[in-house]
């Protein structure tokens, strides 16, 4: 009698280890800028993540498992990206991560990931060596390889035969400033002058004044809408004529309250419309609304993509899912649905294959281009 109580006490212990094992949640790193000069990006990132996950695991999860999402502030510092890095990959409950904002912090961190065994998947880092660091690096995101002949060819369809740029001095805004450059140059436009400041400038009237004097046909801006709104400010009070074009970085709700009338008559490209009347872009615009009593931007709607296609990999693979299977997983993301559009990646550069839009500021509003 006493060996088979003994022997009930021990299937009850291996049930309930089973049942624990089974309840176990899958973890998943999210390294983005909560504090500094770049936290507002980050706090977008994380509620959309919230939304999607929310979602995903309401539906069910990973055959039962719930997903969590472990947030790291990288304060959008490479240094402390590495970090972070170090962090996740010696957590060996992380099977994946993703972000992070910004190109030097994202690529930074991949160099760990990538000796490490790691997949990494950023919402924003365009610029076009991040997939260049090892094939742990993935973006849903198109870079300024893509966006910057794309935009040249616009202002070249619209006229424009001489252009200055204004960009940002960090990876992104050289990466930005020189596509686009090479692409404008090379359909025959000419580039009257190139100036670059660095973050947290305020003042730009020296730099508008510079580049009026050699009267371009058109500014492009290589920026985001925090400098970005400055910059339309002070060129409409020197009653700047030449028209103004953007990066998709000024598609924000935000540049619009910021800058005020200066942002009548801006051009830009996007992934993202909000005003897209598919039943997936206007319900998520509208729980977005409805939860953060805002219109959510072009970077809510890359974080949300971006946690959707890991989990997604995540998914097809199971809770018992390797790090190495989860990458291979993303690698072989096809004809994702996203808010942002349908998301392939390369089988070879695994860059994912995104539609660009053209927009204007009119009324206030972002509306299409015509």
């Amino acid at each position: 009698m006493g060996l088979s109580i003994r022997s009930l006490a021990a299937a009850s212990a291996l049930l309930f280890a089973t049942g624990a094992a089974f309840a176990q949640d899958i973890l998943v790193g999210y390294q983005l800028p909560l504090t500094g000069t770049q936290s507002q990006y980050g706090e977008v990132f994380r509620n959309a993540a919230a939304m999607q996950l929310e979602k995903f695991n309401a539906a069910g999860g990973v055959a039962g498992h719930k997903v969590q999402i472990v947030y790291e502030d990288s304060k959008s510092d490479p240094k402390e990206a590495v970090n972070i890095a170090r962090k996740f990959v010696d957590d060996k409950r992380i099977v994946a991560v993703l972000g992070d904002f910004a190109s030097g912090p994202s690529m930074a961190a991949g160099e760990v990931y990538g000796k490490e065994g790691m997949p990494q998947l950023s919402q924003t880092a365009s610029h076009p060596d991040f997939l260049k660091v090892s094939t742990w690096q993935f973006r849903n995101i198109t870079t300024q390889a893509q966006e910057g002949p794309f935009n040249a060819k616009w202002l070249r369809d619209d006229g424009i035969k001489t252009v200055a740029v204004i960009g940002l001095q960090n990876d992104w805004g050289l990466s930005a400033t020189g596509e686009f450059t090479k692409a404008f140059e090379a359909l025959g436009g000419k580039v009257t002058s190139t100036e670059l400041f660095n973050p947290g400038t305020r003042d730009f009237k020296a730099i508008l004044t510079k580049v009026v004097q050699a009267k371009p046909d058109a500014i492009y801006f290589a920026m985001f809408y925090e400098e970005g709104a400055l910059i339309l400010q002070q060129a409409r009070q020197l009653n700047v004529t030449a028209k103004l074009y953007s990066a998709s970085p000024f598609y924000a709700p935000k540049l619009i309250e910021l800058a005020g009338p200066a942002a009548e008559g801006v051009l830009l490209s996007t992934t993202f419309v909000a005003d897209n009347p598919s039943p997936l872009v206007s319900g998520f615009v509208a729980e977005y609304k409805k939860r953060y009593n805002g219109e959510p931007n072009q970077f809510a709607a890359q974080a949300y993509d971006a946690v959707g296609i890991l989990l997604d990999a995540i998914k097809r693979v199971g809770p018992t899912a390797t790090r190495a299977q989860i990458r291979d997983a993303l690698a072989a993301t096809t004809n994702y649905p996203g808010v942002t559009g349908v998301t392939t990646f390369d089988k070879i550069t695994r860059e994912p294959n995104k539609t660009l839009a053209k927009l204007q500021i009119k009324g206030g509003k972002f509306v299409i281009a015509q």
